[in-house]
């Protein structure tokens, strides 16, 4: 490292710190898709379990790796308990796996009537919206905390935010379904359900047939019918989706959450951190520190990265020692691969130069099991 940079180096990130603080109650794991996000909740979350806490992991990722981490066959929407975690400290720990399309089930069922819940979730337009609209997973993931927090079974909950091509979109969802919920649209269709379709013939009459004629043909009538029955449906419900994306929110905004980002050492990993630093920031949310990921270590000593291609060379060139050759080269391209990791996070570290930040340095193969949960949460530290 330069002497600018050792001048200019990060605090260092201590999560067995961060999670050995009982006043955390909430860690969320924030970042661009791809940098090891999941694995780094489920080593916290293993660690902190190891550690005398009694925790539960929720993932949001759709390649399942977490459950194999655990040793489960499969994860669900149900918290279940990992087995082979060392509890002789008092701690345990539970994962789960979002269940996006049952997570809105429960909103709808605990929040309304018997017989209004049946006629919502039947309804065509609620199961197309509660399965594939923009935010929904990212608004229901947040849902779930809420449901977990509200719960004594856990001291500590980890986080796997969703892998959305922007890491804004997690702040972004409670709002953007509370606000298409509680829309004019919505709200329009819902009317003209309760007036038994006198209000839709007033609006063709004042103006609005071009919009109108227009979504028929675009959606059809049947489902502009079906958006008006399930908002009649859900009428009761309107205030309560704004106000518990409300609560969401301040949730994460208290002391006793903790958000991490997760980055890898490429320069978009890094810009989508730079952007979610800056977010949780301006709206005074707790963050805790940056973990870098899959970081190339550099190798202090020994011979540089040219001395290492020139003494390849020469060796090729005397058509002798292939191997040591090779080695040569695969020297030079991890220092160079280390020169490159090291340059992208003093960027980050330039514009972010409060954040703490961890290095976990890149490892041969994937994590597959708790032991390898360990190391990384051995790394972590």
């Amino acid at each position: 490292m330069n002497p600018a940079a050792r001048a200019h180096r990060p605090p260092q990130f201590d999560t067995a710190r961060l999670i050995d603080d009982r006043r955390i109650r909430i860690v969320v794991c924030c970042g661009a898709g791809g940098v090891g996000k999941t694995t780094t909740a489920a080593a916290l979350a293993l660690r902190a379990a190891e550690r005398g806490r009694e925790a539960v992991v929720l993932t949001i990722d759709p390649a399942r790796r977490l459950a194999q981490s655990m040793g489960l066959s499969e994860l669900d929407n149900i918290p279940r308990a990992v087995a082979g975690v060392d509890t002789s400290g008092g701690g345990k720990l539970d994962a789960m796996m979002l269940d996006m399309k049952r997570t809105f089930d429960e909103v709808v069922e605990d929040h309304t009537t018997p017989e209004r819940a049946k006629q919502i979730l039947a309804n065509p337009f609620y199961q197309a919206l509660s399965s594939s609209f923009a935010g929904t997973q990212e608004y229901m993931a947040m849902e779930k905390l809420g449901q977990l927090r509200a719960r004594s079974d856990w001291d500590l909950i980890v986080v796997d935010t969703p892998p959305s091509r922007s890491a804004l979109d997690f702040l972004d969802a409670p709002e953007r379904l509370g606000s298409f919920l509680d829309g004019r649209l919505i709200r329009l269709l819902g009317g003209t359900a309760r007036a038994g379709g006198r209000t839709y013939l007033k609006l063709l009459h004042a103006g609005f047939s071009v919009v109108t004629s227009a979504l028929t043909k675009i959606l059809g009538g049947e489902l502009l019918r079906d958006v008006s029955t399930f908002v009649n449906a859900l009428d009761t419900m309107f205030g309560g989706f704004r106000e518990r994306a409300d609560q969401t929110y301040a949730l994460l905004k208290r002391p006793e959450t903790a958000f991490i980002v997760v980055a890898a050492p490429e320069p978009d990993a890094l810009r989508e951190a730079s952007y979610f630093v800056d977010r949780l920031s301006r709206d005074a949310m707790p963050l805790a520190g940056l973990v870098l990921n899959r970081v190339h270590p550099s190798q202090p000593g020994g011979i540089g990265a040219e001395q290492a291609v020139a003494g390849a060379e020469r060796l090729e060139a005397g058509g002798s020692d292939e191997l040591t050759a090779a080695l040569l080269r695969l020297h030079a391209e991890r220092l160079r691969l280390a020169a490159r990791d090291e340059r992208v996070g003093e960027r980050f570290t330039s514009a972010h130069p409060e954040v703490p930040v961890t290095h976990v340095p890149a490892l041969v193969g994937d994590v597959h099991d708790l032991t390898g949960l360990r190391r990384i949460g051995d790394l972590l530290s």
